[in-house]
């Protein structure tokens, strides 16, 4: 088998992380920051009651709603409103290649890893993919 073809064969699910970090819409954004602040990512998906990806929060979105609150002196918001409903998933069974080449072309550096119906099952981050990727180097 060529170097490619087995960069093609690493896959997303054999580099995702657990969930890591969630948040709910009715959640404060106060709460989200704190959250935020204990973890180790940049943000998170938000997810419905079952588990099914609904949206994503990230620092900078709490940060400019932040930044408002301090003008006024008050920090009053839900998640459900300034998360980005329309957040970037990945399926497990993604080339951790075609991946990279997406994340070449688009803003997000952690995707949530989602099943066939939608539900949150890890995270993958750009490091995930460079890792992968190097290991794979590595190895030739």
């Amino acid at each position: 088998m060529d170097n490619l073809q087995d960069l093609q064969d690493l896959k997303v699910s054999h580099f995702m992380t657990g969930k890591g970090i969630s948040f709910k819409k009715e959640m404060t954004i106060e709460t989200a920051v704190e959250k935020l602040l204990k973890s180790k990512y940049i943000g998170g998906p938000v997810v419905d009651e079952v588990g099914r990806v609904i949206g994503w929060l990230s620092e900078q979105d709490c940060l400019a709603k932040m930044i408002e609150a301090s003008y006024y002196c008050e920090l009053v918001a839900l998640v459900e409103d300034i998360m980005v409903t329309t957040g970037l998933t990945v399926k497990p069974d993604m080339s951790i290649v075609d991946l990279a080449q997406q994340m070449l072309n688009s803003k997000p550096k952690i995707y949530p890893v989602v099943d066939e119906n939608n539900m949150f099952i890890g995270l993958i981050t750009r490091k995930g993919v460079l890792a992968a990727m190097n290991k794979q180097l590595e190895s030739c």
